[in-house]
């Protein structure tokens, strides 16, 4: 994976790694500064190439995770009803195909979380998997309910009301978390309003 490279900004001579990170080089970053001044400001440097690796495996798992509901919503697309059932069948095994090959990406970058901020998360999990359920048995209501979600990620709201209960759990999430649930109410609420949109087509 390619990062952004952290300009050296170190007052210190750097010997360059074969990863292109700065390393010390020892034979005359002493003459300059104090030990333990020259190892903070590299890590300084270093602190920042970690950052930016991962806000670039956040973006890939968000791209995987974008291409598998694009997958998602073409087996559950209309249009496979107008095929011949060999045709569907040959459009399904594609995209079975292509899934499978998008699941061999695996991607996990761990959130340090104390245990108020995994009962937390665990709370929000639990009231987006009724969302999710929700959705075949009283999509209105459903609807309704995610942009109440919605609100209570962002200080504009969408429309209607927040729903202080789930407010509540999210400002007990880490600020990670917090950003994951927005982007994961997002898609949902995208594809609920494109489900809208197919109905009153019909």
């Amino acid at each position: 994976m390619d990062v952004d490279p952290v300009p050296n900004t170190l007052a210190f001579p750097v010997a360059p790694s074969s990863s292109g990170l700065p390393k010390i080089d020892e034979n005359s970053a002493l003459e300059v500064k104090a030990p333990k001044q020259v190892l903070i400001e590299l890590l300084d440097v270093l602190e920042g190439h970690v950052e930016n690796l991962r806000k670039e495996a956040i973006k890939l798992e968000e791209d995987r995770d974008s291409l598998l509901s694009s997958l998602d919503s073409v087996r559950n697309s209309d249009l496979l009803s107008e095929l011949a059932e060999n045709e569907r069948d040959d459009v399904l095994h594609y995209v079975d195909r292509i899934m499978n090959r998008c699941h061999t990406i695996e991607l996990k970058i761990h959130t340090q979380r104390d245990k108020p901020q995994e009962e937390a998360l665990h709370q929000i999990n639990h009231l987006i998997d009724c969302l999710v359920v929700g959705m075949k048995t009283d999509p209105d209501g459903t609807h309704a309910k995610c942009v109440a979600y919605m609100n209570a990620c962002s200080s504009n709201l969408v429309q209607g009301i927040t729903d202080k209960n789930f407010e509540s759990a999210l400002l007990g999430c880490t600020i990670d978390d917090q950003k994951r649930v927005k982007k994961r109410l997002q898609g949902l609420l995208s594809y609920m309003n494109k489900l809208t949109v197919s109905s009153d087509n019909d």
